[in-house]
């Protein structure tokens, strides 16, 4: 009894905590109940057919018997009873007064008619039939119909019954049968359950251990997709978001590494200065002229680093969030970026042609990324130089008169930290037009490099156009 109580308990442990035993459950109980419903009405069904078929053999011996009867009772009685001894029944006579004869039966311990075949003897019409116990305790089947002795006027019902001994046989034995099957059926789902529960959870199982494995030992690794059923698209999406966060994170460890190599060179020489600056500090060895240079050369660095950790910040932020875009002037936003240029080549000759444009984007990182391109005109354009500025419908076009772009440079121009061999010798973090490139993407528009007839670079700015609001509401009211 205890281990019964244990596995039990285990049991239901296994419900409450594992998926697999929960299907099984589940599925197990709906076949229980489903078997428990179907061997009811079964049974119900067939009961009530039974006692149909038998009361239709009843009434009609009855009623054969009563019609014959009814010529003289006294005189049909005999020459009836051997033809129903032939048809195992009991059969009994009922008057009106309620006297009983025993036409056909056990004596001794008779089986007593109620008031159901004394009403039906007394009104003549109808018929009954219900389950009776004799004093012998023998169940019978019996009916009653009705009929008047036409020698002596007198109402009688006759009382034909049948023991339900063979019936309730029959019923017990098809109720048993139907357990049987029912067990049998339960038994074997419940096996297919645990099969076709296994075969499910198989793929979870695997996707929880792979997903376990990645927590434990930090790898991205995928996990082989078959079949085209709904945990095969649960691993295809689970393959898809490894896959993205592999990139990332390649991503991440790329720009770790690149930032690293590109602020070691100014903090190794920032750090080479001072330490020059420290030790002359006691030996006064350096002439004035030389320590005015050093100090310069330590400002440039810091401002080259302070350019490269905000390039690296800007970056760090990832894609600006659409739901932060609002209506936004583009000339106005091209206006303030020329603006912040003009103040960093002074020398330059700026040939601006706007024509107001909206956009839908973020103010601050357009101006950034356009600030970016045009101090990237500024830096590779010779002194008294024109840089061209065109907006329009078609886009935004910056044209410098620089040497341009090598035909090797034009795939990478927009990667992170990529310096062709014509800039490492000039200023810069290597960031602007990879910040331009991520700024424009984030807006839905492209950005393309050239070569200009004039022999300088060219970019092209392209962000899809809305219509201004005031002027919606304009046409609205027209």
């Amino acid at each position: 009894m205890q281990w019964m109580i244990a596995g039990l308990r285990s049991f239901a442990h296994q419900v409450r905590t594992s998926l697999r035993y929960r299907l099984v459950f589940l599925t197990a109980l709906t076949l229980v109940l489903g078997a428990l419903i179907i061997g009811v009405v079964t049974y119900q069904a067939a009961r009530i057919s039974l006692y149909s078929q038998l009361d239709l053999e009843l009434l009609s011996i009855a009623e054969r018997t009563a019609t014959q009867l009814s010529v003289n009772t006294q005189e049909s009685s005999p020459s009836y009873i051997s033809t129903l001894e032939t048809q195992n029944v009991v059969a009994i006579l009922v008057k009106a007064n309620k006297n009983i004869e025993i036409l056909l039966g056990d004596r001794e311990q008779p089986l007593i008619p109620s008031f159901a075949e004394i009403a039906v003897a007394r009104l003549q019409s109808g018929s009954s039939a219900r389950n009776g116990v004799s004093e012998a305790d023998v169940t019978y089947r019996l009916v009653a119909v009705p009929f008047v002795d036409a020698a002596s006027n007198e109402a009688y019902s006759l009382v034909i019954a049948r023991a339900l001994d063979p019936t309730t046989s029959a019923l017990a034995n098809l109720a048993l049968l139907q357990a049987l099957i029912s067990l049998t059926s339960v038994s074997v789902s419940i096996v297919i359950a645990f099969l076709v529960a296994g075969a499910t959870l198989n793929p979870i199982r695997d996707l929880t251990s792979v997903v376990s494995g990645i927590t434990s030992a930090d790898e991205l690794t995928t996990i082989e997709v078959r079949g085209a059923s709904e945990v095969a698209d649960l691993k295809h999406s689970f393959n898809v978001m490894m896959e993205s966060l592999a990139a990332s994170r390649t991503q991440q460890n790329r720009l770790i590494a690149d930032a690293g190599h590109e602020l070691r060179t100014p903090l190794t020489s920032m750090r080479t200065n001072v330490e020059l600056l420290i030790a002359d500090d006691s030996a006064q060895m350096l002439p004035e002229e030389a320590r005015t240079q050093i100090l310069s050369d330590v400002a440039a660095q810091l401002s080259e680093f302070t350019s490269l950790v905000n390039d690296l910040v800007m970056l760090s932020r990832g894609a600006v969030e659409p739901t932060n875009f609002m209506e936004v002037d583009f000339s106005a936003v091209v206006d303030r970026a020329i603006s912040r240029a003009q103040r960093r080549g002074p020398s330059m000759i700026f040939d601006v042609s706007m024509k107001p444009l909206y956009v839908m984007g973020d103010a601050a990182t357009l101006e950034r990324a356009i600030t970016n391109l045009l101090d990237n005109a500024v830096k590779f354009s010779p002194q008294g130089g024109t840089i061209t500025v065109r907006l329009d419908s078609e886009g935004l076009v910056i044209t410098d008169e620089g040497p341009g772009i090598a035909e090797e440079d034009r795939d990478h121009i927009f990667e992170r930290f990529y310096r062709s061999d014509l800039s490492r010798n000039t200023p810069g973090t290597g960031l602007g037009l990879s910040i331009v490139a991520h700024t424009v993407t984030a807006h839905g528009g492209t950005v393309e490099v050239d070569n200009a007839k004039t022999g300088g670079a060219q970019f092209t700015l392209r962000i899809p156009e809305v219509e201004p609001e005031d002027e919606m509401e304009l046409a609205h009211i027209d």
